[in-house]
């Protein structure tokens, strides 16, 4: 990025801030909208695409240790995993690939551009406010990779009086978590601190039956978290967040080296480690110059760094560090009818690392127009994309999408959208193997829904088809190409419904992610997966269940290598023994059920976590 061009945004942000309104701005509550489906909050009746928001008191009672437990019991997402906690993960969004969902930490990239995925293990589930989960191509709002989905994390937030706040827990493994806290307001800022720690002895990342190789792998992670807003005049608030997330884990690699033509194991090495760090940090100014204008300015920085030791790794360790500075200038023009959205977003793209490319920094300019209606019964998002790149040049996409209330209880909607995905630095430029002619992956999805909403329950049932193409692969000489083409049908149902005391619900998935040119499952996909769940309210005790499945799986692309079926149960009790006080227990894989989400190199299966247990103490001032 030119440094005029900083200089001149940052002059900008400055000006806006301390720029005295014209008329007062309008309070918008954010508890009670989503945000991350159009870029404007909305309430969740209203919204056309295919949302879900985990709070902070479903996040609460969910009762899970990590954000990859979390994800893995959302409506449409699929996981694979290496082994334990802190071990890499993958997060698939309507059968898509791990690559093809953007994840912001409030408004701010923090993936690898060498990977092209987010270290889903490294987040900490104790620093987060609530979670927005938007499915399906979202590239026209959030720029390149949305061809699956966006998932944006919103860390915690001030407000009202100054409050403390605190667990600590204990559990199988030998895992220990604490979180701390402080929030509130003071006269017209507001804040949140907060601070959480997780350390576990796990177990054998691979789970093979060579017993001298039954190691645990450990892991550890401590991580803060601070937002700040103060607001200047009514209508005009600038602020800053960040969040820094520092993890240590040990993992197996039973095949570090292979035969080139055999692919068979030259070497073998069961105990490596990785030291891993996110953070992002951004300052911003919404400024409501007049009744129908609001202006958001961002700036900010994410980062994505490992450092890992292995066999043959280089003095030092493995050294990869991806830093995207962001800048998003959004203006929300209130219409007589609707809203008009023009927004500019600019990524640069920089890494570092002890492997030398050939090129190791590109930019990206965002130029977005979109509108948002609702009015009587209907609802109507257009939007389109203009994207220019200093690497693979320009690229445009669009969406629309209808919204019908038939009733006060139903309403249908339909939605077509198309989405690219860039490839990564290691696609493009990493030595011996990048191809710097690679295009972008693109696709088109289109898609309808029907749902229902009541007082006590609600329903949904949405139907997809999501062509992808240019899909980066392997020629048979193993060049990467642009070769592949994916197609993927789904069914995606949900419901909800409250008795009195007793609230249950549940999500099934049908879907078909196919490799068009091999007419497989696509990679650690399944056809069904499905989760239920019930929690009963007994006084200051809750009681909850829930149960998560799926079908059968490859681990290769031509379905040769089979990842078996689960079902997993979990339970969860609750006690509220004390004013602001409260004791979880929960237990996970009650039946003890033994399954792999993914296979190593070696044809060896990464283990997933047996029958446990976790008891933990919360103080959260009501």
């Amino acid at each position: 990025m030119k440094k005029s061009r900083i200089k001149l945004m940052s002059a900008s942000l400055i000006g806006l801030a301390f720029t005295t309104p014209t008329f007062a701005a309008e309070d918008i509550n954010l508890d009670d909208v989503v945000v991350t489906a159009s870029r404007v909050p909305q309430t969740r009746e209203s919204v056309i695409a295919d949302v879900t928001v985990i709070d902070q008191e479903e996040i609460k009672r969910a009762g899970q240790s990590t954000l990859v437990e979390l994800l893995a019991h959302q409506a449409g997402i699929e996981i694979s995993s290496s082994g334990g906690a802190g071990t890499a993960s993958g997060v698939f969004i309507r059968g898509t690939n791990t690559s093809h969902v953007v994840v912001l930490i409030d408004g701010m990239r923090v993936d690898s551009a060498t990977l092209g995925t987010t270290a889903f293990e490294n987040l900490p589930l104790g620093q987060i406010e609530k979670i927005e989960i938007l499915r399906g191509p979202a590239s026209t709002l959030y720029g390149q990779d949305a061809i699956g989905g966006v998932i944006q994390i919103f860390t915690k937030k001030g407000e009202g009086a100054v409050k403390f706040n605190g667990n600590v827990g204990y559990g199988s493994y030998n895992t220990k978590r604490a979180n701390a806290g402080v929030s509130g307001s003071v006269g017209d800022t507001s804040f949140a601190l907060n601070v959480s720690s997780l350390d576990t002895n796990s177990f054998s990342a691979i789970n093979t039956k060579n017993k001298d190789y039954n190691d645990k792998d450990t892991y550890r992670n401590l991580a803060f978290s601070g937002k700040v807003s103060h607001q200047i005049e009514v209508g005009h608030e600038i602020g800053l967040q960040l969040l820094h997330s520092d993890g240590r884990v040990h993992f197996d690699n039973s095949c570090p080296t292979s035969d080139p033509v055999t692919f068979e194991c030259i070497t073998q090495k069961f105990d490596s480690k990785t030291d891993s760090k996110q953070y992002s940090f951004s300052v911003f100014s919404n400024n409501q110059f007049t009744d129908f204008w609001l202006s958001k300015v961002r700036i900010g920085e994410g980062v994505d760094e490992s450092r890992t030791f292995d066999f043959g790794s280089v003095t030092g360790g493995d050294f990869y560090k991806t830093r995207q500075f962001q800048l998003s200038w959004q203006n929300d023009f209130k219409l007589p009818i609707g809203t008009l959205t023009l927004l500019y977003d600019n990524l640069n793209q920089n890494v570092n690392s002890s492997v030398s490319y050939t090129v190791a920094e590109r930019d990206n300019d965002g130029f977005v127009a979109s509108y948002l209606l609702n009015y009587d019964a209907h609802s109507l998002q257009l939007s389109a994309r203009h994207d220019s790149n200093s690497q693979f040049g320009s690229h445009n996409t669009g969406s629309l999408g209808y919204g019908y209330k038939i009733n006060p209880n139903w309403r249908i909607t339909g939605s077509y959208g198309t989405a690219f995905k860039a490839p990564t630095f290691n696609d493009l430029y990493y030595p011996f193997f990048g191809n710097p002619n690679l295009k972008p992956e693109l696709s088109r999805n289109i898609e309808a829904s029907l749902r229902y909403q009541a007082d006590n329950t609600s329903a949904s049932a949405t139907i997809y088809h999501q062509k992808v193409r240019d899909l980066i692969g392997y020629d048979d000489a193993f060049n990467v190409m642009n070769i592949n083409k994916a197609r993927i049908d789904g069914l995606s149902l949900s419901a909800n419904q409250h008795f009195d005391n007793l609230n249950m619900g549940g999500s099934i998935d049908i879907q078909s992610p196919k490799d068009e040119k091999l007419d497989k499952l696509l990679v650690r996909r399944a056809n069904r997966h499905a989760s239920l769940y019930a929690n009963y309210t007994l006084g200051d005790w809750r009681f909850g269940a829930e149960t998560i499945a799926s079908s059968i799986r490859y681990n290769n692309s031509t379905n040769s290598k089979s990842l078996g079926g689960y079902v997993l149960l979990n339970a969860t009790v609750d006690y509220k023994f004390a004013k602001d006080w409260s004791v979880q227990a929960r237990a996970n894989n009650i039946l003890d059920k033994e399954y792999a989400l993914a296979l190593d190199f070696g044809g060896e299966a990464y283990n997933t976590p047996g029958a446990n247990l976790f008891v933990n103490i919360r103080y959260q001032p009501e």
